[in-house]
């Protein structure tokens, strides 16, 4: 059988049944890979709130020349920067941004390279436990753009 006819016909089952591809895609859980260091407890923290927000997550312990090396390499500037680089859906994920600006990225797909949380501020997610005193300064997650630019994308 030829690939179209395959997928046609397959297409063609799946509309009839409670499991069409529309509706799949809905319940799949976004894979986010994050490159951290080891000894990171903020990431470790950082991954279990994206989990706990439904996203899947692979994490890459690697050097600190690894991570600036990926994070470059994703298009985040320098200047940027934080304490982890995450990919998901083909956008990069600079340090503690929140699953909400995440999801809300990766609805309207805007043509960027990702979203950044610049520094470590503390009531970011992973930056947000017990040992802050429920201390939260202001911050605001950046939509960086393909040339390096960036601009405010959601304040917090």
């Amino acid at each position: 059988m030829q690939r179209r006819h395959f997928i046609q016909a397959a297409s063609a089952v799946l509309a009839g049944t409670a499991f069409s591809s529309s509706s799949f895609a809905a319940q799949a859980k976004p894979t986010v890979e994050v490159w951290k260091t080891a000894t990171c407890g903020c990431c470790h923290d950082w991954v279990a709130h994206m989990q706990a927000n439904g996203f899947t997550v692979v994490t890459h312990d690697v050097s600190e020349a690894d991570k600036t090396a990926k994070r470059a390499s994703v298009g985040i500037p320098a200047q940027l920067g934080s304490c982890h680089t995450a990919l998901v859906e083909g956008y990069a994920l600079e340090g503690h941004v929140p699953a909400s600006d995440v999801r809300r990225l990766l609805k309207e797909r805007p043509k960027a390279a990702g979203l950044t949380v610049p520094g470590m501020p503390i009531g970011s997610p992973g930056m947000d436990g017990p040992a802050y005193g429920g201390r939260k300064d202001k911050y605001a997650s950046l939509l960086v753009l393909r040339d390096g630019t960036s601009r405010v994308f959601q304040s917090h």
